[in-house]
């Protein structure tokens, strides 16, 4: 298991201000501007991983001999696939530092903007590093509670967290009852080596998503039996 914490907050703010429909210059581009330098000062994105080796494939699960993921789709694509990296990735909790006015919920929602870029940033970071050191040509990734609820169902974040132990003080991230991360902009799952680049949107029929990274692809499902 290995922690990284010199993560580079890396970003543009052009793209940042295009993305919340701020003009340069604006008097909500300069508030947002400091909001964004007051962040940059205190961001501190962390990643915890590990390797797994394959103990034993089932019908839909993978043994790793620590835990056991359930799941179809993960089992098809890790049919040729020996070993797989776990990871939780975190804006970091440090964001919290960052004062606001009381009740400002715009301001909030820039901050969360500002998080979720850090997030980001994190995790192409993670994916680069995982690649180079590890002399993986191309990495893909599936995450617990991504795409349509039975893909990798959500409640598989408990069994992801325990190959971690005590998460909230290795990292400052904690799973609720709910399964969900705290603080927000927290992303969990597992990295492994690919020849193509999977991703649980193709799989996903929801129409309305903001997240959807990749387009619903009918022939897909087909080929994992969905």
């Amino acid at each position: 298991m290995e922690i990284l914490k010199d993560i580079p907050f890396e970003y543009e703010l052009h793209d940042l201000l295009k993305k919340l429909h701020l003009e340069l210059g604006s008097d909500d581009a300069k508030d947002f501007e400091g909001i964004l330098a007051a962040a940059a000062k205190v961001a501190r994105p962390k990643v915890i991983y590990d390797i797994l080796y394959v103990k034993e494939k089932g019908v839909d699960s993978v043994d790793f001999e620590r835990v056991i993921f359930t799941s179809n789709v993960l089992r098809k694509n890790l049919d040729k696939v020996e070993r797989v990296f776990p990871y939780i990735i975190t804006c970091g909790a440090e964001f919290g530092q960052v004062k606001l006015p009381e009740a400002d919920f715009l301001q909030e929602f820039w901050l969360d903007s500002i998080k979720e870029a850090a997030l980001f940033s994190a995790r192409k970071y993670f994916k680069e590093f995982i690649e180079r050191r590890f002399g993986i040509k191309k990495a893909s990734n599936m995450s617990p509670g991504s795409g349509a609820a039975d893909i990798w169902p959500i409640q598989q974040q408990k069994e992801l967290f325990s190959v971690f132990g005590d998460t909230e003080k290795l990292i400052g991230v904690r799973l609720t009852e709910s399964f969900l991360m705290m603080p927000n902009k927290t992303v969990s799952g597992i990295l492994y080596p690919s020849e193509v680049d999977f991703k649980t949107c193709q799989l996903c029929p929801r129409e309305v998503c903001k997240n959807r990274s990749a387009p619903y692809d009918e022939k897909l499902v087909k080929q994992y039996g969905r």
